[in-house]
């Protein structure tokens, strides 16, 4: 289990949505230092939070982040980006910026923060995911939060003796710039954050942050196409 109180904390992409909400949790449940990143910092507007430029697809930004951020305890890699490809259809460009975004970003972070957070005496690393992590929506975003998240499993293991837990988190839509325009139950930001780090601070290794993430994820075991009712036509 992983304290928030006293902690320094790493928040990628955190000037809106689900990151600016964990900014302002981990600072109301009395973290010491929070790190909130994006690509122009000057977009952080928690009075408190350290604000840092980083561009999480670019290793020498990644490298240039790690090492101003010497401190950290806990990473927390939420930035994401969502361009609305297909795979048949889509410049393979776009689906690209996907994956190197939601895929590689967490794990260039993960691999600059791990000998951080060992050296600190151990910690955590929270990696945001999605309920598209489990039920394909024929975007290559659920692709790239599939691999997240078998991505967030191995690292759980190899981590683990070096004395930092993992916890992944998955939730459906939620009310941020991203899923503006859509018309669908949301989440608040603040619920999420709430969600996330209550599940942190206990120690879960996954953290369903609604009722339509648990659901999904209860049908994995069971056969393709009752996930998929176009199989079923």
């Amino acid at each position: 289990m992983t304290a928030v109180k006293d902690s320094v904390v790493l928040v990628t992409g955190g000037s809106r949505g689900v990151g600016r909400a964990l900014v302002e949790e981990l600072y109301v449940r009395g973290a010491r230092k929070v790190y909130a990143t994006a690509r122009d910092p000057r977009t952080v507007t928690h009075p408190d939070a350290v604000p840092l430029g980083l561009e999480v697809t670019d290793p020498d930004s990644v490298a240039a982040v790690a090492a101003r951020a010497q401190d950290v305890t806990v990473l927390i890699n939420n930035a994401g980006v969502a361009t609305g490809a297909r795979f048949l259809t889509s410049p393979v460009d776009d689906i690209r910026r996907e994956l190197e975004t939601n895929f590689y970003g967490p794990l260039l972070l993960t691999r600059a923060f791990a000998p951080v957070i060992e050296r600190n005496g151990g910690g955590h690393i929270l990696n945001v995911h999605s309920v598209l992590s489990w039920l394909a929506d024929g975007s290559t975003y659920s692709a790239s939060k599939a691999a997240a998240w078998s991505q967030t499993n191995s690292l759980r293991l190899e981590l683990r003796p070096r004395g930092i837990a993992v916890t992944g988190l998955h939730m459906a839509y939620v009310d941020t710039d991203m899923t503006v325009g859509i018309d669908a139950p949301k989440s608040s930001p603040h619920d999420i954050a709430v969600a996330a780090l209550d599940g942190m601070e206990a120690g879960a290794h996954e953290v369903l942050a609604d009722d339509t993430t648990r659901r999904v994820k209860g049908a994995l075991s069971g056969d393709v196409a009752a996930m998929y009712e176009q199989l079923a036509q």
